[in-house]
């Protein structure tokens, strides 16, 4: 009997004792990183650039006012250009890492004249790529929407320009 319960015990302390690991079960390998750091992207305002509405009459009725991104204006409804007028697309210049693609987003803006306002929408290309050199431009059209009531004098005013690499 004495010899059964070793031999029970023994058969037991094989079956319970975990099995280690088989030379083959596992495997290290280094993996690899990398990082690139680019030139930051950055926008100036060409100096003297202003998207210029140009000189016009409102009429009874409005209308709009469009300057196309070559610079080129436009009217509808019942707004004149005066003769002499002179429309202008705003500039923009772009710097950053050569070769790299970026997108260009443009914001609706305001002009005053102190008594009254008219809004405008913007027109820039959506993308555009950074030359060998790094540098890029481009140019911002828009639409001014005229009521028709607004009263005379200079009107000015802004809008947001964002680029940010693609």
């Amino acid at each position: 009997m004495k010899k059964m319960a070793i031999l029970s015990a023994a058969t037991l302390a094989v079956f319970a004792t975990p099995a280690l690991a088989a030379p083959g079960d596992s495997a290290t390998a280094d993996g690899a990183a990398t990082a690139e750091i680019v030139a930051p992207i950055t926008l100036t305002h060409v100096t003297g650039a202003t998207l210029d509405f140009g000189t016009f009459t409102t009429g009874d009725t409005g209308g709009t006012v469009v300057v196309s991104r070559a610079g080129a204006g436009s009217i509808t409804g019942d707004v004149r250009l005066v003769q002499g007028s002179v429309e202008a697309a705003d500039q923009f210049d772009v710097t950053g890492d050569a070769e790299r693609r970026f997108s260009i987003t443009t914001g609706a803006g305001t002009v005053g004249n102190g008594t009254d306002t008219m809004n405008f929408t913007t027109d820039a290309r959506a993308n555009h790529t950074l030359g060998t050199d790094g540098t890029a431009d481009f140019t911002v059209g828009g639409t001014l929407t005229v009521n028709g009531d607004e009263s005379e004098g200079v009107y000015t005013g802004s809008y947001s320009v964002t680029v940010a690499y693609n």
